[in-house]
This record gives structure tokens, C-alpha cells and sequence, in this order.
């Protein structure tokens, strides 16, 4: 294997900032993120924790932007995951209580914030679901004091990698969460919902659950945006860009169909399809605009003559199956 790439060093020894990243570390040591005393900031959340059953294990402050946290100890009962992000893997849970029970251990807090009169995590769903299972009372947890954290959950969700369904349905719960309570603008979530083709695919998702997302994602990826509008007016833009995504997997359906009426069986005869009716290959220069590229991959598709393709052509399409 190929070593890994340095990133090359500025002349003070650190490496070069990434492209986007203008966040500057405080200058606060080790010894200095402690806190004795609680800063008037958490003291109201310190005292709710207490009052529902909880303790506050410590109070410091993290090493990136000198925010206030506090690490808790919470009544296991009182702590939900957050409404819109992916759902339990039973699979995920059934290793995490093994591994527990190997270990006698619960070593990973999660990240909580407080709703109403509980708790509410963004990225620890399966280990509070492993908890509750193995009947534990109490779950250690960093209390974040803003709300707003638990929307960066793609961010933060460090618990089982996510696959392209898994993002995209977690990102459209979120955006009708959001719709409905803060309403931003898209063009301001670009840390949350990570990239826009997330956001159409999600509510494509929802209509069409097996949908083969991975096939359309590379093609969103370059024609797809986020709107510079607020989530409640944005999203029939949205569920409308999502039906234009399943007319072209109609489409393309259809096609494949009449691929394996004429003998042809292959695992990859979907992603053959797409490849042929993707005029982006050829281009040079901009994509075209959304609604144009889809309408002329879908009229493609619907006009595949199936006499036309040769058994190597679909041969030379296999390789690495859709990525789900």
C-alpha cells in the first residue's frame, strides 16, 4: 500500500490549513481547561441535570473554541436520540452489548443536548439502544449547551459509518425538522446537510425506499446546489427535484428491462444504463442546468433501443457494484 501523502508544512512546521477551514485554536493548555467553578453559561443546565436525577461528573472547556461543556452522568431514561437521524441497526446494537459484555465497560460517552425536560443525542443512538437493552440506569454524556449542535449530526455521528441511504434519509428528517422550528436558508447548512444532492436524494428515498441512490449521486453531485432560500419554501423545490430523479430511474428501469428481455444478465446492467444515457462523460466545461441534464438522460433512457447494445459494452460496465 502506498504511503500516505503528506500535507505540506508552513514555516512554522504546521501543516497547511485545509481549503475552507479558517477556525484559529485558542491558546489554552491542558491545565487551563479545567474549570473549578461553573461559568454562569452552564449553570442553569448544571442545576436541571441535577434536578432530573443527574450529576455533573465536570465542567471544563474544549480545546478548539474555549466553549463550555459539561460531562454528565444522566438518567438513561431521559435521553432520546434525535428525531431525524438514521434509524437503529440491529446488527450494530447486538455487537455493541457483545463488546460491552466482553469488556464490563462503557467507555465512549455520547453527545447530548437537553430538549423539553430530557435529553436528546444526535450521534448516539445505538449506543444508548445498546444501554437501555443491557438494562443500564445512568449514560455518561458531553452536555452541549446549544441546541444547534444536535443538527450537525453527519458532523458528529462517530458511531457506525453511515451509507449513502442512511446520510440522505437522516439529512431530509432533519431539513422538515428544521422547516418547521429555526427555518435557515439552505445555502447556510452546508456543514449539516454535507452536500445538496443529499437533500434530493433524501426525499427520493422517502418515496421510493429501495431506490438505487448510488447510481444518481455522482450525477447530483455536479448539477445539484443549495437553494438561497429558507427550508419551509425551499422544500416543494426539493420534493419536486426528487420526482424528477425517480421519472429518470423510471426510466432507466424500463430499459433495463428491455435489456433482459433481449438476454442480458448482469448485476451492473443499472449502472450500464446510466453510464450510456450520461452526457456529462462527454462534456467539456459546465454542466448543464438540472432540470435540462435530467430531461435529456430520462428521454435517453426512454428511447434506449436495447438491438443497439453489445454484450462487451455491458461487460466492460461491471466492477465496483452502486455505492449504497
Amino acid at each position: 500500500m502506498a504511503a500516505r501523502k503528506k500535507r505540506p508544512p508552513t514555516k512554522s512546521g504546521r501543516p497547511r490549513a485545509r481549503k475552507g477551514v479558517k477556525l484559529k485554536p485558542t491558546d489554552l493548555g491542558p491545565a487551563q481547561l479545567a474549570l473549578t467553578e461553573r461559568p454562569p453559561e452552564v449553570e442553569a443546565l448544571a442545576r436541571a441535570v441535577e434536578a432530573d436525577g443527574g450529576a455533573v461528573l465536570a465542567v471544563y472547556r474544549e480545546p478548539l473554541g474555549g466553549n463550555p461543556l459539561l460531562f454528565v452522568a444522566l438518567p438513561v431514561d431521559k435521553v432520546e436520540r434525535t428525531p431525524f437521524q438514521r434509524d437503529v441497526s440491529d446488527a450494530h446494537v447486538r455487537k455493541l452489548t457483545v463488546a460491552m459484555d466482553k469488556t464490563k465497560r462503557y467507555l465512549d460517552p455520547i453527545v447530548a443536548v437537553r430538549e423539553g425536560d430530557g435529553y436528546m443525542t444526535p450521534n448516539g443512538g445505538h449506543r444508548l439502544t445498546a444501554l437501555k437493552e443491557l438494562g443500564a440506569k445512568s449514560v455518561l454524556a458531553l452536555l452541549v449547551p446549544e441546541r444547534s449542535v444536535a443538527y450537525q449530526i453527519l458532523a458528529l455521528n462517530i458511531e457506525k459509518a453511515h451509507n449513502l441511504r442512511e446520510k440522505a434519509l437522516e439529512v431530509v428528517r432533519m431539513y422538515r425538522d428544521l422547516a418547521g422550528s429555526l427555518d435557515p436558508r439552505e445555502t447556510e447548512m452546508v456543514l449539516e446537510f454535507e452536500e445538496p444532492g443529499l437533500v434530493t436524494l433524501g426525499f427520493a428515498y422517502e418515496e421510493r425506499p429501495r431506490l438505487s441512490g448510488g447510481a444518481y449521486a455522482p450525477i447530483l453531485r455536479k448539477v445539484d446546489a443549495l437553494l438561497d432560500e429558507k427550508l419551509s419554501r425551499a422544500l416543494a423545490e426539493r420534493e419536486r427535484r426528487a420526482k424528477v430523479v425517480l421519472d429518470l430511474d423510471d426510466a432507466v428501469a424500463e430499459a433495463v428491462a428491455r435489456l433482459k428481455e433481449r438476454g442480458f444478465d448482469s448485476p451492473y446492467l443499472k449502472a450500464f444504463v446510466v453510464a450510456r444515457v450520461n452526457p456529462l462523460r462527454f462534456m467539456k466545461g459546465a454542466a448543464p442546468p438540472f432540470d435540462e441534464l435530467f430531461a435529456q438522460m430520462t428521454k435517453r433512457a426512454r428511447g434506449m433501443d436495447p438491438a443497439k447494445v453489445k454484450g462487451e459494452d455491458v461487460a466492460r460496465s461491471g466492477g465496483a457494484p452502486e455505492a449504497e
